[in-house]
């Protein structure tokens, strides 16, 4: 299914460096401000207090987090839990203040305004289970690059795999970047959010080598830059289809999700936006550079009918 077909190539690596440079630049900043101003992490890494507040008829969320907003606790996280009358609050722990106290303070809020809220239970998350969080967060990141990697090393060619992880890896620190530089919570939808872009990245990817290595077979008096003009080209249609439909559910999220979904959809906004760029301008860039030749997606095999025997090319598959 296509929406258009491009006649002429599109010379995307002409300028390929200077899109690098860009990226290469954004990507250093974004580490920058990781070091510098770190990450706004959420109650379930830094620690703080969870309430349970139930309600006589569905509660009014924007107006709790005002109410809680007006007692300097900054950062509080309101959703509804189980029904539209069950509420949960997680707060960050606030210094001379116990966990007892701060749910008192809060529930007195609330009471004042809605007399029918009623406390089900209040349990304190402790620092200790946030790193916890945190070096889970860590380990599942990682086991999802080396698994990329092997995956990408196996079906394709080395070269490939070190291209699409470098891009990937190139999405990720950017989104960590916005984060740390605006001070947005980082939540664990949002390490989620960053999980997903990373699948998300990688698949645009491998539909861009894939057809790299098709156009390997296809075409044999074409250069690696023709290639891969050609094989982006070909995919644009594919790419707006796919991304365009993807973006509007998350637009849809981050537009009408409310405040619990907010991050997490901002953070896939910014994760397919450079998704996009760095599978085009990034992963194809680098494998271009590492080398990426015809012979390093070639085995040798028999002469197929629809061969010439005396092409020197004759019975090579990709």
């Amino acid at each position: 299914m296509e929406f258009f077909k491009i006649r002429r190539d599109i010379p995307f690596m002409r300028h390929a460096l200077i899109f690098n440079i860009v990226s290469l630049l954004t990507f250093l900043a974004a580490v920058f401000f990781l070091f510098s101003r770190g990450l706004h992490l959420s109650v379930e890494f830094t620690g703080g207090t969870l309430m349970e507040v139930s309600y006589s008829q569905p509660a009014d969320l924007t107006a709790i987090r005002s109410a809680v907003a007006k007692l300097g606790l900054n950062d509080v996280q309101v959703q509804n839990f189980g029904t539209a009358r069950d509420v949960l609050i997680r707060m960050p722990a606030k210094k001379g203040e116990t966990t007892a106290q701060q749910s008192d303070t809060v529930l007195v809020a609330l009471k004042a305004l809605d007399p029918s809220a009623n406390l089900r239970r209040t349990e304190f998350v402790g620092p200790q289970v946030g790193d916890e969080l945190a070096v889970d967060g860590l380990k599942a990141l990682a086991s999802v690059v080396v698994g990329i990697m092997i995956y990408l090393a196996l079906r394709f060619e080395w070269k490939f795999a070190v291209a699409a992880i470098i891009a990937n890896l190139h999405d990720v620190i950017i989104i960590l970047g916005f984060f740390a530089f605006f001070q947005w919570e980082f939540s664990l939808p949002v390490l989620a959010a960053v999980l997903a872009v990373l699948g998300y990245s990688v698949n645009e990817s491998v539909v861009i080598f894939d057809r790299i290595r098709e156009n390997f077979r296809r075409y044999r008096k074409m250069t690696t830059v023709e290639i891969i003009n050609n094989a982006i080209t070909s995919t644009i249609s594919r790419t707006i289809i796919t991304h365009g439909s993807t973006q509007l559910m998350v637009l849809s999220m981050l537009l009408f999700g409310g405040a619990t979904l907010h991050y997490f959809a901002l953070a896939l906004t910014i994760g397919i936006l450079f998704g996009i760029y760095s599978s085009v301008f990034v992963a194809a860039a680098i494998a271009m550079w590492l080398g990426i030749q015809r012979e390093d997606l070639v085995k040798s095999g028999g002469v197929k009918k629809d061969e010439d025997p005396n092409d020197p090319n004759a019975g090579a598959t990709v």
